[in-house]
């Protein structure tokens, strides 16, 4: 069974949430009692949200008397997630990650709920200057649009001309448009005879995804490549290669079952991992320690990505089984990024 069924996200309203009691070894407190955190995320649908849940509950599991509530609306929807964000922080006292994907409207909100006394650490999308938030856990957005063209441009021709398509699910998201622009300046340098198009917009939804790409992929028939930022265009891009018989390369980000599979049948030439367990764990282990009385770090706390590829995608098709078998993969990278955190550090303001 893939760990995607294994959240037991119950529908509240138009949101989903959970709530996790976790017990196990930790050391000294300095408050008393079950901590209470919590984990807002932009679409509890999407697996690249259900990541970012398993490591928050795999590290409120390896800690001691913490309960996680986790809420995020079931669609991207900025406005949904704030309301839920506004509630979560009046339970989730003694913290709240916060991963979305619209800063700026999260950016009272966040001030609010930190000058009521509540840590928020932003997960996955960096914070705006007027949240009060000082410490961000995230990729370098940037570079995994490099890595996602390097991997186009290592299988295309010594010099390749043409044209290669890229989307972007939610134009104006500061780390998927850093991916876009990655991609653009990458193909600049490394093969200039490559013209880029876009990003155009292709929707973090499914269905509305496919149809996006439907469009582009009818509109540049004999484009070079398509590549997206989001996981679903992974899946949607690797579909519509197959159906139309495709000689284009496609590839997208993130691991979706639907991803992986793809990119085992050689339909995704690669995805780009961003690790969002890393990340899901690593931003709550920081939260429920400073909790136990460690010092929050400041800035941003940079993670790493994973290109996949035939090479080695079975091995992350069996991490994604359970979130024991993830947190098993993950262990020593944890334990190293953990063990030596001003290492990871960088100012805040150069997080892309």
């Amino acid at each position: 069974m893939n760990r995607r069924s294994l959240i037991g996200t119950a529908a509240v309203g138009s949101a989903m949430a959970l709530t996790l009691a976790a017990c196990g070894s930790g050391s000294g407190s300095s408050k008393s009692g079950t901590l209470h955190v919590g984990l807002s995320v932009a679409n509890i649908s999407l697996n690249f949200a259900s990541e970012m849940v398993d490591g928050a509950k795999q590290a409120a599991a390896h800690s001691k008397d913490v309960s996680l509530k986790v809420v995020g609306p079931p669609n991207t929807d900025g406005p949904a997630e704030e309301q839920l964000f506004a509630n979560l922080v009046t339970t989730a006292k003694d913290g709240v990650v916060l991963e979305n994907l619209d800063p700026p409207i999260f950016t009272r909100p966040a001030a609010n709920a930190v000058n009521s006394g509540v840590t928020v650490v932003a997960l996955d999308t960096a914070p705006t200057s007027g949240s009060k938030v000082d410490l961000y856990v995230g990729n370098d957005n940037y570079e995994i649009g490099v890595a996602l063209a390097q991997e186009a441009i290592k299988r295309m021709s010594k010099d390749p001309h043409g044209v290669v398509v890229v989307g972007v699910p939610n134009p104006g998201t500061p780390v998927l448009d850093s991916r876009a622009k990655g991609i653009k300046d990458t193909f600049a340098k490394q093969a200039p005879n490559v013209k880029v198009l876009g990003p155009y917009q292709t929707y973090s939804d499914p269905a509305q995804n496919y149809g996006a790409w439907q469009a582009q992929v009818n509109a540049h028939p004999t484009a070079l490549a398509f590549l997206g930022v989001g996981d679903a265009d992974s899946y949607d891009l690797a579909k519509l290669k197959q159906q139309r018989h495709g000689k284009w390369l496609v590839a997208g980000t993130d691991v979706d079952a639907k991803t992986l599979e793809d990119v085992k049948a050689g339909l995704d030439f690669a995805t780009i991992d961003p690790e969002h367990f890393l990340k899901g764990y690593i931003a709550t282990k920081l939260l429920i320690d400073h909790d136990r009385g460690a010092k929050l770090p400041s800035g941003w706390f940079e993670t790493p990505s994973l290109v996949v590829d035939q090479s080695n995608v079975d091995k992350i098709i069996a991490r994604e089984k359970s979130q024991t078998a993830a947190y098993d993969f993950y262990k020593d990278q944890i334990d190293k990024l953990m063990g030596d955190i001003d290492a990871n550090m960088k100012p805040l303001s150069e997080a892309r």
